[in-house]
């Protein structure tokens, strides 16, 4: 069959030689005269093939009026398919993101139902920590624990897992347990258990087990902590009626520049032991606290902030462990040298029985671009139920630096009033070349838990308390791989000055290097 184009040019070829051959015999009849048809005669063969010409011209004419329309038919049909291809487009789109999803946004599993009033974010934590410590001469006291040769090793300090998020769009919970511990790990407890109305921004109303908003170092975030360990004397006082698995109830709320908290607190959650009713059970009243932080940020810019704050708690019943204990209301303030791979606690008040306890505290804090300072001043008080004893005072406060070497800032998280860990501009790749964030940070603490602790080769005073004094001095670099994966690693310098009952020194210097390993999502 012959291609529609070449039978085209052939027409077209065809009619353009007709044309020329009916006009030349057209003047040919007028210069001679010629008479009609009619009265000539026969038809000439040319003229009969000119009318076969046309005739075909013609069809050839109205096939292609026919193809034209049908092409015009098929135009319209495409454009109405890809009209319709486009509404079921958007349809599908439109459905998809009313469907309920999963995402995985930096590495944290969540699943998010299409209104948004309902999360469930998957959460885990993995630290695994490891120290050597150098001694030197350790103190001839070996029966006492406190001054014993500390342990290297490794610890996960945490092993946590749990989902949390919201329901019913203004209620949001935590459900968080952790097998991690403090120089072994644990069989497992609840980390955290709340439910939380947020439904009257900005405030909050919580109810639960959780850490209340203390101070600064103790609203940060344990992923993204400067060093592996607080501070000792924000642990110490956050611990009084706050800290880690404290039971109660807190309003908070808080804007981009400020924040205000106030909490009523019971005693922490009982863990499982190796005694043998399988539970520490409390016996009778238990504790009841109550913990406040205020903090605002008077300046603040696109690259810097300044922050301050003010904290506090109070223990006002502190637990009755009943009329035949020793300390019947025991209160003890007491730290490990802020690593936990030994769990030796070298400055110790011991139990004291008390009748009230209580702290405040100052916070500050600068940030410039990659640059960041924190700083915390507590101050601590006992009140003691024993008749003719003096009341109790400590002190003690801490200095950090952090910079972060790649430049990224640390992030304001406004919830909590802190700065949490940087972002990795890139994240660690080795084929595109990312080497993730690297910092560098230093700190100061120092803990007094002396309280006329009398002199070095004689007996505690009666009203006097040897709980030791604590200076440390930490160098550390963090290198974050990604938001979910990064690397500690850390030097202290540890001076310990502490006398026994007896008064002999049981204090002592060291220096440790210990390294984490982290996963958190």
């Amino acid at each position: 069959m012959i291609p529609a184009r070449l039978r085209l040019l052939a027409a077209t070829a065809l009619s353009t030689a007709a044309l020329g051959l009916a006009g030349a015999a057209a003047a040919q009849d007028a210069a001679v005269g010629t008479a009609p048809s009619s009265v000539r005669g026969p038809v000439d063969p040319r003229d009969q093939r000119l009318v076969e010409l046309q005739m075909r011209l013609d069809a050839q004419q109205r096939l292609m009026e026919a193809q034209q329309q049908q092409l015009a038919e098929m135009s319209d049909q495409l454009s109405d398919l890809k009209q319709s291809m486009s509404a079921q487009f958007v349809d599908v789109r439109t459905a998809q993101e009313k469907a309920d999803r999963a995402v995985i946004p930096n590495g944290k599993p969540s699943i998010q139902s299409a209104d948004g009033r309902f999360t469930a974010n998957l959460q885990g934590v993995m630290q695994f920590d490891t120290a050597a410590y150098f001694q030197g001469d350790v103190p001839a006291a070996q029966t006492d624990p406190r001054a014993r040769d500390l342990n290297d090793g490794t610890n996960f300090r945490r092993a946590r897992i749990g989902v949390g998020g919201k329901i019913f769009g203004d209620f949001n919970y935590n459900v968080l347990f952790d097998f991690g511990g403090t120089g072994s790990e644990d069989t497992g407890k609840i980390q955290e258990l709340w439910l939380e109305y947020a439904g009257f921004k900005p405030m909050r109303l919580k109810v639960g087990a959780f850490p209340p908003l203390v101070g600064l170092a103790d609203a940060t975030s344990t992923n993204g902590m400067l060093f592996l360990e607080r501070p000792s004397p924000a642990e110490i006082a956050r611990t009084l009626a706050g800290g880690d698995r404290r039971t109660g109830l807190q309003l908070a709320g808080n804007g981009d520049y400020w924040l205000a908290a106030v909490a009523v607190t019971g005693p922490t959650i009982s863990s499982l032991n190796s005694a043998a009713s399988g539970f520490n059970v409390q016996p009778f009243d238990e504790q009841l606290g109550y913990t406040a932080r205020v903090a605002f940020s008077p300046l603040r810019g696109d690259d810097f902030r300044v922050h301050l704050g003010a904290n506090a708690s109070l223990v006002s019943h502190p637990a009755d462990t009943g009329p035949s204990a020793t300390t019947r209301f025991p209160i003890q303030l007491r730290d490990r040298p802020e690593l936990t791979v030994d769990s030796t606690r070298l400055v110790d008040t011991g139990s004291i029985d008390a009748d009230s306890a209580h702290h405040w505290g100052l916070e500050l804090g600068l940030q410039k671009k990659n640059f960041l300072v924190e700083a915390e001043y507590f101050k601590i008080g006992i009140e003691r139920r024993t008749p003719g004893l003096a009341n109790l005072d400590f002190a003690g406060w801490y200095v950090q630096a952090s910079w972060v070497l790649t430049g990224e800032a640390r992030r304001w998280t406004a919830d909590t009033a802190t700065w949490n860990s940087p972002s990795p501009k890139a994240n660690f790749d080795r084929k595109k070349g990312g080497w993730g964030a690297f910092e560098v940070a230093a700190r100061y603490s120092t803990v007094d838990l002396n309280d006329n602790e009398g002199l070095a080769g004689f007996a505690t005073p009666a009203d006097g308390i040897r709980g030791g004094e604590q200076s440390i001095w930490t160098a550390g670099v963090n290198w974050y791989l990604n938001p979910a994966v990064r690397f500690m690693f850390d030097y202290q310098w540890v001076d310990i000055e502490r006398l026994n009952s007896a008064g002999l020194e049981i204090g002592q210097d060291y220096g440790v290097v210990s390294a984490r390993s982290q996963l958190a999502f």
